[in-house]
């Protein structure tokens, strides 16, 4: 995984930061290969490599379904979580900073784990989606457990309008007194997008302001269309 590492390393991350504080998202074009993305797919068929299968109409989340990998993760979701993480605390703890929030986030995945573990969260929570024809996910945000890390990513497996048709990545974000602002997001095979897990700070007249922020899949109008999920703290269940 060194050359996936080093390709972390690369990324100019100044970029990224200013995409996460101007609207709460960025795209990593082309982080993994195609080669990569179609190992993870075919992982999707590995039921050992899981600890539990979520069908979305059962719950009313959409429609499809989702896997959560058990420990220890395949060791490209291993490496991408680990080298990620610490790429986005400085954002992470300046959105604190700026929301008087008194949190701030370890510089090192291992001591957040740590902090999960310590609340009784001890699940892993990268994950794998997939959706055929006619699926899509409601708008939600990803919270296990008391901690949780403000920024998560997903990373793209198929060709869009070659393997599927329809099937946007959908932002929405709310802010005080106002409605709903909707951000349609179709990034390409292999591209990582980074965006807020549940808010944003937005600088107003009298200072920062928490925007809420959700998201979810439009439906998909033709083929099969499979995400990773990268998110960050673990999960009580």
């Amino acid at each position: 995984m060194k050359s996936l590492i080093d390709k972390i390393e690369a990324i100019d991350w100044d970029i990224i930061a200013m995409g996460m504080h101007e609207k709460g998202y960025a795209i990593i074009p082309e982080l993994i290969s195609k080669k990569n993305c179609q190992e993870l797919s075919d992982l999707y068929t590995v039921d050992t490599k899981y600890r539990k299968t979520v069908v979305m109409e059962r719950y009313r989340f959409g429609r499809g379904e989702y896997k959560y990998f058990d420990y220890p993760l395949p060791e490209i979701v291993k490496t991408l979580r680990e080298n990620i993480y610490p790429k986005l605390v400085p954002i992470a703890n300046l959105w604190m900073k700026a929301l008087k929030i008194e949190t701030q986030f370890p510089s090192v995945f291992s001591q957040l784990q740590n902090q999960c573990h310590k609340s009784n969260q001890l699940k892993p929570t990268p994950l794998i989606l997939k959706y055929k024809k006619g699926g899509f996910n409601t708008l939600h945000q990803d919270l296990y457990g008391d901690v949780y890390f403000p920024m998560q990513a997903v990373l793209f497996l198929n060709k869009p309008d070659v393997d599927f048709t329809g099937g946007e990545f959908v932002l929405t974000q709310q802010t005080p007194r106002a409605q709903s602002k909707a951000i349609v997001l179709q990034p390409k095979q292999g591209d990582m997008l980074v965006f807020a897990t549940k808010f944003r700070p937005i600088k107003g007249i009298k200072g920062y302001y928490r925007a809420h922020m959700k998201h979810g899949v439009s439906e998909v109008h033709r083929g099969e269309r499979q995400t990773l999920g990268i998110i960050f703290h673990d999960a009580t269940s």
